[in-house]
């Protein structure tokens, strides 16, 4: 349907997972993608997977200078940014008399920071160029509860809600609109690591956390990347004019809200 054509989209985290996903929608909807990643050279990778429609750029979004020099490059190359997606985050877990300072750090530096201050970067560039644009934060089922054993990763994700709401309502003055999606539980490579130390920390076996959240979810299995898409576009494109400050659940049914 080309709903994207013309905009440039910035995906941090994109190298891999559902901002791989993510980048291949938007291309395929006419939009040019900048992905934006620590690792380069995987970033160069999907871009090449992509195609034409897809360029890389290095980015760590705990460094100011490197969000404003990877801003600037998309400047430089597409004219502007029209859209970005604050996708990049980690994940860590702990019970609560064992959480130590550096994973706390590291999961907010990321998290929470990177995403605030790369919406910063954006914002900024948006409004000086008069266009208005989208933001899309990727919050989590995670935000809306806690968990026993995830309590930063929860309280990341809250304020990455939290943040949302407040950004919405500040930006669209300036015809920006600022939105979130909370996935459920997502296969790939981040739910390898999840089931990881759920593993160590529970004693079950490899591979028996998936398939107890995969059969929780009231669909009848876990997510896929390509699920989170449509959502994705939808609040990217002109359809969602009116959408402002909204954390949106793509999760299977795992949250009402």
């Amino acid at each position: 349907m080309n709903r994207l054509d013309g905009k440039c989209a910035m995906i941090t985290g994109a190298a891999r997972g559902i901002g791989r996903a993510f980048a291949q929608a938007y291309a395929r909807e006419g939009a040019t993608v900048a992905i934006a990643d620590i690792d380069l050279a995987r970033a160069r990778e999907a871009a090449e997977g992509i195609g034409n429609a897809a360029f890389a750029v290095q980015l760590d979004v705990t460094v100011q200078a490197s969000i404003d020099a990877a801003v600037a490059a998309v400047e430089q190359r597409t004219g502007g940014i029209d859209i970005l997606v604050n996708n990049a985050a980690l994940f860590d877990m702990a019970p609560i008399v064992e959480i130590t300072r550096n994973s706390y750090e590291r999961l907010f530096a990321v998290n929470v920071e990177g995403a605030l201050f790369t919406m910063q970067a954006v914002a900024k560039s948006m409004i000086a160029r008069g266009r208005g644009g989208r933001i899309i934060n990727m919050a989590s089922q995670a935000g809306r509860r806690g968990e026993a054993l995830v309590a930063v990763y929860c309280a990341s994700k809250a304020a990455i809600i939290s943040l949302t709401q407040s950004a919405g309502l500040d930006l669209i003055r300036h015809n920006i609109n600022v939105n979130a999606i909370a996935p459920g539980v997502v296969d790939g490579e981040h739910w390898d690591h999840v089931d990881a130390l759920f593993a160590r920390h529970e004693g079950l076996p490899p591979g028996e956390k998936k398939k107890q959240v995969g059969a929780a979810v009231p669909y009848g299995r876990m997510g896929r990347a390509e699920d989170l898409t449509g959502m994705a576009i939808f609040l990217a494109s002109a359809e969602a004019d009116y959408v402002v400050a909204q954390t949106f659940n793509v999760d299977g049914g795992n949250w009402m809200s």
